[in-house]
């Protein structure tokens, strides 16, 4: 099989032809349809993700596909499901093995290109603002980077629980992205003072952070009592340093959100929020976007969209 590989040593990964590998105990082997890219596959292959796998390994944390043989041990699941797995490696592959408690059956109304990169950006943003933040309707929400994978899904999250929706991206396309996904103000972080502009909109309740580095400082500043700042990533590259005496005086609250975490010490909260998003998609309530749909011998390409911040939403690898 084809898989898009990282070696033991400092190359870049290269499209490689690997075995094809069997199920273990409790395992589903997956026919790949789709692989979602995510910001961490790019700190990954720089070794500075903080669950990076031991090298040699296959990049890609989230597949959609079909089940193809069950490991001993599998039982709610069949052969020919349709399933949408996180798997944290693996997906970039015309072939993969996973964890079969990871495996959510796919909806009739779901594609497994839109499956493929639902998981991890909608439910972080879902985890982020309903169980971390407890936005309420009327509250306002800042979302930085607001164009990107996790961004836009923070703004149509956003809008659906009652927010005014604040989005903040670099450019015209990237800014019309957000309001098509439900924002209710705009920002250019390219032209635009984040400060000046949230303080004239009577500051933040809450703050979606993929971003850090100066827009975080910004953001800060402009931030209400009692405001809740979400820390999701640092794409800028510059992790912020908070002062905790700001945080006393306007009894703020900057709280972390790691989504795969919680499958190590609360997998039934992750389970609860991906199921009410997959109700929600069922519905017509959520309308994921994906920019780029690439073939597999792509895939660099598609990663290299994601370091120059050059898509919309998410980047899909078609196996």
């Amino acid at each position: 099989m084809r898989a898009f590989h990282l070696l033991t040593g400092a190359e870049a990964p290269a499209l490689l032809d690997l075995p094809v590998p069997a199920p273990a105990e409790h395992q589903i082997l997956l026919h790949i349809a789709a692989c979602g890219l995510n910001f961490a596959d790019l700190l990954m292959i720089e070794g500075r993700y903080q669950d990076t796998p031991d090298r040699p390994f296959t990049l890609g944390m989230e597949v959609a596909g079909t089940v193809a043989a069950l490991g001993a041990g599998v039982t709610h699941l069949a052969v020919g499901d349709r399933v949408a797995v996180f798997g944290g490696s693996g997906g970039l592959a015309e072939w993969g093995t996973f964890d079969a408690a990871r495996a959510v059956p796919l909806p009739d109304s779901m594609t497994e290109e839109t499956a493929a990169g639902f998981q991890i950006a909608y439910g972080t943003s879902h985890l982020a603002l309903d169980h971390r933040a407890r936005l309420c309707p009327g509250e306002t929400l800042l979302v930085l980077g607001a164009a990107g994978g996790v961004g836009l899904t923070a703004v149509e999250i956003g809008k659906l629980m009652g927010a005014r929706v604040v989005a903040c991206a670099r450019g015209a396309d990237r800014l019309e992205a957000a309001r098509a996904a439900g924002a209710d103000h705009l920002i250019d972080a390219a032209t635009q003072d984040i400060r000046t502009e949230m303080k004239a909109l009577g500051g933040a309740d809450v703050v979606y952070d993929p971003v850090g580095g100066d827009q975080f400082e910004a953001a800060f500043r402009a931030c209400r009592p009692e405001a809740r700042i979400l820390t999701i990533g640092f794409a800028s590259g510059s992790v912020p340093q908070i002062k905790a005496n700001h945080l006393l005086v306007k009894n703020m609250t900057v709280m972390g959100l790691y989504w795969g975490g919680y499958l190590g010490f609360r997998p039934e909260v992750l389970t609860r929020s991906l199921a009410t998003l997959f109700d929600w998609h069922a519905a017509g309530r959520l309308r994921p976007h994906v920019s780029h749909v690439l073939p597999l011998e792509r895939a660099a390409e598609g990663l290299d969209l994601l370091r120059r911040r050059a898509a919309t939403g998410k980047v899909v690898i078609r196996i």
